[in-house]
């Protein structure tokens, strides 16, 4: 039986979870609290995202694949700040990898094509979102759908480079 929900995706894949992020603003969809703090130039808290991390293990110490790439130009917003500099680099300890596809001097290849997740190969997410970035749910499409999603994650990889090489460059 075909996954209802996001939730189910995350429980059921097998090898590997590839997600392609476009917004400049998740501030809405969670984390609020340590978004504030990282506003307020507070430190980071060692415990900050456990839960994500500890699920993150829990599938990549069974060799399965968690990787996404993240579209954006610069100069980063607020939360791209935040996210790329306490998520990606904390979510890295779980075994995640980071890639970023920076369009601040070129065409973007992906314009239009909406966030999602797509897990094994098979099954896509549309991630839906809120103007202000407030995650209203995800749809999960049927497998028919999968080629095209896989084109888009071929293409973000084949443009993108890898997140510590881009961090290094251009993080804050």
């Amino acid at each position: 039986m075909a996954p209802k929900n996001l939730g189910e995706l995350f429980d059921t894949f097998e090898l590997e979870a590839f997600r392609l992020e476009t917004l400049d603003d998740y501030s809405k969809s969670g984390s609020t609290d340590a978004y504030g703090a990282f506003l307020a130039g507070e430190a980071q808290p060692s415990d900050y995202n456990e839960a994500w991390v500890s699920e993150l293990r829990s599938h990549t110490s069974k060799g399965k694949r968690i990787y996404r790439v993240h579209v954006l130009s610069r100069p980063l917003t607020p939360y791209l700040r935040f996210e790329l500099g306490w998520g990606y680099r904390k979510n890295m300890t779980g075994g995640e990898e980071f890639f970023i596809l920076d369009t601040t001097d070129r065409h973007n290849p992906l314009e239009g094509v909406p966030d999602f997740w797509l897990m094994d190969n098979l099954t896509p997410g549309v991630m839906n979102y809120s103007g202000d970035g407030a995650f209203l749910g995800a749809d999960i499409l049927p497998e028919e759908r999968a080629g095209e999603f896989r084109a888009y994650r071929d293409t973000a990889m084949a443009h993108a480079v890898d997140f510590s090489e881009w961090w290094a460059k251009h993080g804050a």
